[in-house]
């Protein structure tokens, strides 16, 4: 029997662990806080671009403020992955998961109590001489329950 499966050198390993970190740290912190600029410079190139079904971000410049404006929307939420699967080429590096993210609606919404989604999570990442950082996120929906708010408009 052949197999196709080859083995990781321990660099490789250590990369894709790290690659990994970024985006376990990445979706901690959208339910812990501490979306500041120095969080953004701790995860992202500054052409990084994230992008939802409903917008899309690029740049790094803002981007703290986007996703704290987005989720002061909700009176909490949680962001449960998957493990990621990690390919490392060189300095760069492409990874995939999976993510239900249950969003809670703040008391006094017409909404339903929550707003729940299963996603499927494609990234990029390079490595910089600041280390590994995060240059594309991209969140496909899968399946939702519940309704989103509506954006302000």
């Amino acid at each position: 029997m052949t197999s196709t499966h080859v083995e990781k050198t321990a660099p490789e390993t250590d990369d894709a662990a790290t690659v990994s970190g970024l985006l376990n740290r990445y979706l901690l912190a959208l339910d812990s806080g501490g979306l500041d600029d120095a969080w953004a410079r701790g995860l992202f190139t500054a052409d990084a671009v994230v992008s939802f079904p409903m917008a899309t971000y690029e740049g790094i410049v803002g981007l703290a403020e986007w996703h704290r404006h987005s989720l002061e929307k909700f009176a909490r939420t949680q962001h449960l992955n998957s493990p990621a699967v990690v390919e490392c080429a060189g300095d760069e590096a492409e990874f995939g998961a999976n993510l239900v993210s249950t969003h809670v609606h703040r008391p006094g919404d017409e909404h339903a109590a929550l707003f729940v989604t299963g996603t499927s999570v494609a990234g990029r990442a390079r490595r910089t001489p600041a280390g590994w950082k995060l240059t594309r996120l991209s969140f496909d929906l899968v399946w939702r329950q519940g309704s989103p708010v509506p954006p302000a408009g």
